[in-house]
């Protein structure tokens, strides 16, 4: 059975948090859980229905069935009882929260009213489409539709692509995505010296014992089956002398066991998969298309996704795709910060548009600051121009024998773990803020010079003429680096199969939170569990595709956003302005009281800092004539960058303890009871902001 245990917590922003706890159970069986909130909050409702409007709940599920649902209740006294109830069989409900107005900027208490949905359910006989695909004017009909063209996106949409037509929907060009910025590989089980059991041990140790053991064991069998089929496609990893691929060792492995293409790997796959995409008669790319919001409606008990509305940020035309299945692969949210190594279109679009569809979000404060990125301040040669996003100088540089040094030239990484630069990247980090707390200084410095050049230049090719840009011989001279937001270890909750509770509705890549990672990725494990979990939610996708009922009239389901021609220029370029000016000023929140190192004050200050802002950012918004459903991208990744900045600090504040990335002076010790994931709840007792709702109502269909 699972255990339970419920806080509440005092927050001004509230989110439903659950966390979980196994007995006589496997490890993937909380990504099941879904099935089973009604249970809780039943309980939940009939015990709180007079409680403070600011309180929370923190807990978690047992199956549907017979058994006994034990749970803590805690006041907003602090007084605390422990609860038992017999549960039994329930077909699944769903539970509406009453709708707020779009002024409304406090708390309501939670009110859960049941549902009976007495409306006809839909005919089994009835399909989706007249055709397969239908591309013409301003709403597009496909058998798959794909939010994302990195790794995990083409991979999975060259599967689906031989059931149907897919629509690939991207932010900017293809290939600018994170997957073409990954320069160290990919990892998997390649040596006859290595072993799969070796592989899961380290993904493990580095996840801080937080990761999913089904999710490890699966990504590291099923690896290198797919790393082969990269292969196959056509994709070009380096060799050794030997004929064999090289295999290279990163922070945190055992074991060689790297496949890369110089320290170009992403851009290389990038290549290998587009190429492929393009030549495939059943894959239709739409450029430049930015993903608005997940179309959502309640169909029976579930809650349904039928496609995804766009803006083509060209024409500026809403675009409305809808679909039988949707994969959800458009990466991370690093721009949440103000240095991150991410492109600019990682702005969290896919996990704040999910968070919204009434999604589940696991883990959100694990973020991964990549330890080293180059510090543009130690460059002989300064840039010119600010970089969109800090260049990264790989985790492969430090595998291949790459020193830490301060300033002094004194090797500091001893100090701190005993793996030295191969410790797990959340250690390194960790280190080198500290190193710069302590000294006051701006960088440290990684040294490879030692090494041969030729060597150099042949494994890190790009890193050499990129510094070589700036004057910095990397063959003579260390690298002035420093952290910056790297990796989303969090996102929508996945299961073994990519699914999610939305029906209808897969994730893969960084947008996913498998349970793979926990509390720290594994470096170079990223593209390994995207290429795992897009050939996993296939099958899955292909089933919804052909037992999908619904027909075209779907489209009229819910109104269309609109571009703000009205408005006129001059209040345009006001609204664009406040925005870009209060973007930067939520950036420096999130690096200020919510980076490496936090504690429970700076989180409260960020989170009271964040919900102001907002606030006066949609003031000034409303106040200039803005509509809720008026849209244009700026203002689309600021909704984004808004939801998944509070995902963030309120996972944080919400973990009593230091694990892995989310390290606190407040608790920094590990807590045995605390080795559970954090799980964000739908249609929580949140704040009713516009970045935390859909620009439309969720219909009901029929």
């Amino acid at each position: 059975m699972v255990m339970v245990r419920a806080h509440i917590l005092s927050r001004a922003q509230a989110y439903f948090t659950l966390r979980f706890m196994f007995c006589e159970t496997t490890p993937s069986n909380y990504f099941f859980f879904s099935h089973f909130f009604v249970v809780f909050m039943r309980l939940l409702h009939s015990s709180y229905n007079n409680h403070n409007n600011r309180d929370i709940a923190m807990a978690t599920c047992i199956p549907a069935g017979r058994g006994t649902l034990h749970y803590k209740v805690t006041d907003y006294k602090g007084q605390s009882c422990k609860k038992t109830a017999c549960v039994s069989d329930v077909s699944i409900k769903r539970y509406l929260q009453k709708d707020l107005s779009w002024s409304k900027r406090v708390s309501k208490v939670l009110q859960i009213h049941k549902c009976e949905l007495s409306r006809s359910p839909l005919r089994k006989n009835r399909k989706l489409f007249i055709s397969s695909c239908k591309k013409d004017g301003p709403t597009k009909y496909f058998d798959f539709a794909v939010i994302g063209s990195g790794i995990a996106g083409l991979r999975y949409a060259l599967e689906v692509a031989k059931y149907g037509t897919v629509a690939v929907i991207t932010k900017a060009e293809p290939h600018e995505c994170n997957t073409n910025y990954a320069q160290g590989g990919v990892s998997a089980v390649l040596s006859p010296l290595d072993s799969v059991e070796s592989h899961m041990k380290d993904t493990i140790v580095a996840g801080a014992y937080l990761c999913d053991e089904e999710s490890v064991r699966v990504v590291c069998t099923e690896g290198p089956d797919r790393v082969r089929e990269l292969i196959a496609m056509g994709t070009s990893f380096d060799h050794g002398e030997d004929g064999n691929l090289h295999l290279a060792r990163e922070g945190g492995h055992s074991h060689n066991r790297i496949v890369h293409a110089a320290d170009m790997t992403g851009k290389e796959i990038e290549r290998a998969l587009l190429k492929a995409v393009i030549n495939n008669p059943h894959i239709f790319v739409f450029e430049h298309h930015f993903a608005i919001d997940l179309l959502t409606c309640q169909d029976g008990s579930d809650i349904t996704c039928l496609g995804v509305d766009t803006l083509n940020t060209e024409t500026l035309e809403v675009v409305r795709f809808l679909s039988k299945a949707t994969l959800l692969a458009s990466g991370g949210a690093g721009h949440i910060y103000p240095k991150t190594t991410n492109p600019l279109v990682a702005t969290g679009d896919g996990i704040a548009m999910a968070y919204r569809a009434q999604a589940v979000i696991s883990n959100m404060e694990f973020v991964q600051f990549h330890p080293t990125a180059l510090a543009d301040e130690g460059l002989p040669v300064k840039p010119t121009e600010p970089r969109d996003n800090a260049f990264l100088i790989s985790e492969a540089v430090r595998g291949d024998g790459g020193i830490l040094y301060n300033l002094a030239m004194e090797r500091f990484m001893p100090l701190y773990d005993k793996r030295g630069e191969l410790a797990p990247r959340d250690v390194v980090a960790r280190s080198i803020d500290d190193q710069l707390k302590k000294r006051n200084e701006k960088y440290v410095l990684l040294d490879i010079s030692h090494k041969p050049k030729n060597e150099i230049l042949s494994h890190f090719p790009n890193i050499a003429s990129t510094c070589l840009q700036y004057g910095l011989d990397i063959t003579r001279h260390p690298i002035p680096v420093v952290p910056a937001a790297h990796y989303m270890c969090g996102g929508v909750h996945a299961g073994l199969q990519g699914e999610t509770n939305v029906k209808g509705l897969y994730v893969a890549g960084e947008v996913a939170c498998t349970g793979l990672h926990g509390a720290n990725r594994l470096a170079s494990n990223s593209l390994l569990e995207a290429l795992v979990f897009a050939e996993r939610a296939v099958q899955p996708s292909v089933d919804q595709m052909k037992s999908s009922s619904l027909d075209l009239n779907a489209s009229n389901l819910w109104p269309r956003p609109t571009v703000p021609f009205s408005l006129g220029s001059n209040a345009n370029d006001k609204i664009l302005s406040a925005t870009e000016e209060l973007r930067k000023e939520l950036q420096s929140i999130m690096f200020n009281y919510v980076g490496i190192v936090r504690s429970t004050m700076w989180l409260e200050t960020a989170e009271r800092k964040i919900g102001n802002l907002e606030a006066k950012w949609e003031e000034y918004l409303f106040r200039h004539g803005w509509k809720p459903t008026m849209v244009v991208p700026e203002i689309c990744e600021m909704r984004n960058l808004f939801c998944c900045a509070k995902l963030v600090v309120s996972s944080a504040l919400s973990r009593h303890e230091s694990r892995g990335l989310h390290y606190t002076i407040d608790f920094p010790n590990l807590e045995e009871s605390e080795r559970l994931p954090t799980i964000i709840f739908p249609s929580s007792p949140l704040i009713s902001t516009w970045s935390s709702r859909q620009l439309q109502k969720q219909p009901m269909y029929q």
